[in-house]
């Protein structure tokens, strides 16, 4: 499939099927986002799989929605903060890092036929101390995974002459 096609198919699926996510689809998932760039290649993340129903629970405390409870298993996705790159001008880089390496998850689970949604609003503190994670640990994103129950909406986007200057 060309990155163009895939990127006109991946959609924010808000509805799941029970069908689990099988081994083979996790390990690629994860690592495609293992293979993403990130700035000096520090790789300032780490990936929580939930899978288990203690967890899913508690996960679904930090972000209580119907639709978000059919999702068969998530991925907390986190910065660690003490390891990103800095630039001189005092811009930490873990936000970007992070977003390129859950949207590598997203774009693999859609190669593979499975639907994701990014989660960011959600009570970060208590997803941080239900999941014991470090002082300078953020859960960032939340990443429901599974097959989609729902059909995509008609995608609305910019002309590309509203986004682009040429210089």
């Amino acid at each position: 499939m060309l990155f163009k096609e895939l990127s006109e198919k991946r959609f924010s699926a808000r509805s799941y099927t029970e069908e689990p996510v099988t081994e083979e689809q996790l390990r690629y998932i994860l690592e495609c986002a293992r293979l993403a760039p990130s700035a000096v290649n520090r790789q300032p993340w780490h990936f929580y799989v939930v899978r288990s129903e203690e967890q899913k629970d508690n996960l679904r405390k930090c972000y209580n929605r119907d639709w978000f409870r059919t999702a068969p298993m998530y991925i907390v996705c986190t910065i660690r903060h003490d390891e990103a790159w800095v630039r001189n001008d005092g811009k930490e880089h873990g936000n970007i890092d992070i977003a390129i390496a859950t949207e590598h998850i997203c774009l693999a689970a859609q190669e593979l036929g499975l639907g994701t949604c990014w989660v960011c609003i959600f009570d970060a503190p208590l997803c941080h101390d239900l999941f014991g994670l470090g002082e300078n640990e953020e859960a960032a994103v939340l990443i429901p995974i599974g097959h989609p129950a729902d059909e995509p909406k008609e995608k609305v986007r910019k002309q590309m002459e509203e986004i682009v200057t040429y210089l």
